[in-house]
């Protein structure tokens, strides 16, 4: 089991740039795939980026790509996402995920960020 806690949403002007830092508890953090999902209102959940369990490979949506970068810290338990040239399609609650194999079986509570023009 692990447990989720995101951080850093905020309001932020359009072109801007935000890092977002989910903490993770419990054990063996390490093993797990770690990702960030973005649901915005009225769309459904969707793929944001994706990194390895080392960090050696990360994954990104088109969308973000060029744009967002995904990091962990395997000792601190953390993973950030830091977003830059931010767009008003990014405004979104951002989740943090965490998955072992397969699919991504744990979340966080989500952390809203609003991109404003």
């Amino acid at each position: 089991q692990v447990q989720l806690v995101e951080s850093g949403g905020g309001l932020v002007q359009v072109g801007g740039s935000l890092r977002l830092s989910c903490a993770a508890s419990g054990r063996s953090f390490s093993l797990y795939r770690m990702g960030w999902f973005r649901q915005a209102p009225g769309k459904e959940r969707e793929f944001v980026a994706a990194i390895t369990k080392s960090g050696g490979t990360t994954y990104y949506a088109d969308s973000v790509k060029g744009r967002f970068t995904i990091s962990r810290d395997n000792v601190k338990k953390t993973v950030d996402l830091q977003m830059k040239s931010l767009k008003a399609e990014d405004t979104a609650v951002y989740y943090c995920v965490a998955g072992a194999a397969g699919s991504y079986d744990f979340w966080g509570q989500g952390t809203q960020v609003t991109v404003s023009s």
